[in-house]
This record gives C-alpha cells, structure tokens and sequence, in this order.
C-alpha cells in the first residue's frame, strides 16, 4: 500500500500537512481506504485524549480496542474501500 513511506517526521508542520503528503505516497487503489484509516486513527486518539483529561487516564489498549470496534462499524456500514484494506489480515485487529 505504501504506508510505510508515510510515516510522520519532524518536518511536517501540521497534521493536514502531513495527510496531505502521505495520501500522495500511497497507491491510487488504496487511497480513499487509507483517508478513512486516517480519519478513523485521528477519531480514536481525539477520544482517547478527551478520556485521559476528563476521565484520568484509560488505558491506551481501550484506545485500540475501540479502533478495532469502530472498523468493524465502519466496514459493516459499507466502507468498502476500507474493508479493501484488509487490515484484520495484518495483525492491526488482532
């Protein structure tokens, strides 16, 4: 898919900076699955934020357990090309 290219570094000033430049390095069949990764990943750690200054500290496994439930979601709502992706098959969701 290219992901491994996109990983964030020092340079990129922001989180839409980086975005920007990582969807470039992905392969055109895989982009609108990575933009709702993406999106997806940003939700869960917003959540997880919220819950560590609000509500003490969660664990950061909630954090992906959450992500994992929110796939699973996703997928059956119809996000095909984020099912595409296929992450269950890589050991993203356990």
């Amino acid at each position: 898919m290219g992901l491994e290219r996109s990983a964030p570094s020092h340079g990129d000033w922001s989180f839409a900076q980086w975005w920007a430049k990582a969807i470039c390095k992905v392969k055109k069949e895989y982009k609108r699955g990575v933009n709702s990764v993406i999106i997806l990943t940003a939700w869960i750690l917003w959540k997880h934020r919220n819950g560590c200054v609000f509500d003490g500290t969660p664990p950061f496994k909630e954090a992906m357990r959450q992500f994992r439930d929110e796939y699973k979601l996703w997928c059956m709502a119809g996000a095909q090309k984020l099912q595409d992706l296929q992450l269950h098959g890589v050991g993203i969701l356990g």
